[in-house]
């Protein structure tokens, strides 16, 4: 396979001519670079690989289910894509240790790490919710964003060439929808964007990027997380609470259209990465509730005779 051909996605292909950084260091030649995505064996991870795929990336495919793996890689290989398809469960540390080795082995360096793979978990209020529940949300969503860019920091930091991280969240890693019992899943996105914001700043000056993708309605199986839990957390089911929540998606954006939306954030050192614009009130409510608090705390110190003669920290 020829690396230095030529494809076309739209808008978002980028020409031989154009430098490798753009200003700031950000990544801008993705020919002959490789991306490792997780969760990419369907929805989102699938979209931003086939996205990658068509502006000449080598890509390194992850996923849980071994069918879904298989499908996947046919298709990024129909692209003219280089591609492997690793099965990994990115909740045990173990696993992505392997799957770092392989992507290694098979392409030398990796310049992309998307931590995509993602588990739903709505539909039952959190003090139902059972002991492996919890363990197997938090160890996909969180633990599988930690296991997998303190393997590829290090990797990345040697090899010293531009690269970048996606952390993918969700929106509701910004607020929990009255009424749909996502407790548990809005807590672990919540936690992907504030891992998210403490990377960006410890990796700040660097030759590593960092995003966090906070979609909203996307046309994934994310709520059929069921049939891909271990045998060590229960083994495969339905949760038909959880199902019920399917028909939102079936009007949101296809996922080659996030993965558009991702390709371009990371061209311009985009952070937050949204897909849609009805949330922003939504948000916008959640954050004018916190400000009101400073204000129940100004009345407080009023009637307690407080001088509130603080400043905020500064840094040393």
């Amino acid at each position: 396979m020829d690396k230095s051909r030529a494809i076309d996605d739209k808008s978002d292909n980028i020409s031989q001519a154009e430098t490798s950084l753009a200003a700031g260091g950000r990544m801008q030649n993705f020919q002959g670079k490789t991306a490792f995505i997780t969760g990419a064996g369907s929805g989102i991870g699938l979209g931003m690989a086939r996205t990658f795929a068509r502006n000449g990336m080598n890509i390194v495919l992850c996923d849980i289910r071994r069918d879904a793996l298989d499908d996947a890689l046919a298709q990024v290989n129909k692209l003219g894509a280089q591609a492997i398809a690793i099965e990994v469960d990115t909740s045990v540390r173990a696993s992505i240790d392997a799957a770092t080795q392989q992507a290694i082995d098979a392409f030398g360096k990796v310049h992309i790490l998307c931590n995509n793979a993602g588990i739903s978990m709505h539909g039952v209020p959190i003090e139902k919710l059972p002991v492996r529940d919890w363990e197997w949300v938090m160890g996909v969503n969180i633990n599988g964003v930690i296991h997998g860019f303190q393997n590829f920091i290090p990797h990345m930091r040697d090899h010293g060439e531009e690269c970048h991280i996606v952390n993918t969240a969700s929106i509701g890693g910004f607020r929990i929808q009255p009424g749909w019992d996502t407790g548990p899943y809005s807590m672990t996105k919540y936690a992907v964007v504030a891992l998210s914001e403490a990377l960006e700043q410890d990796l700040d000056g660097s030759n590593i990027g960092v995003s966090v993708l906070c979609p909203a309605a996307v046309k994934t199986g994310i709520f059929l997380s069921g049939r891909a839990r271990p045998d060590r957390m229960g083994g495969s089911f339905k949760r038909q609470e959880s199902e019920q929540f399917s028909h939102l998606l079936n009007e949101g954006f296809e996922p080659d259209v996030v993965g558009r939306r991702v390709l371009r954030a990371i061209r311009k050192g985009e952070f937050f990465i949204f897909t849609h614009l009805w949330p922003r009130e939504l948000i916008q409510a959640r954050h004018d509730r916190v400000l009101r608090a400073f204000d129940d705390t100004q009345a407080w110190m009023d009637e307690e005779g407080i001088v509130n003669e603080e400043q905020a920290p500064k840094q040393s």
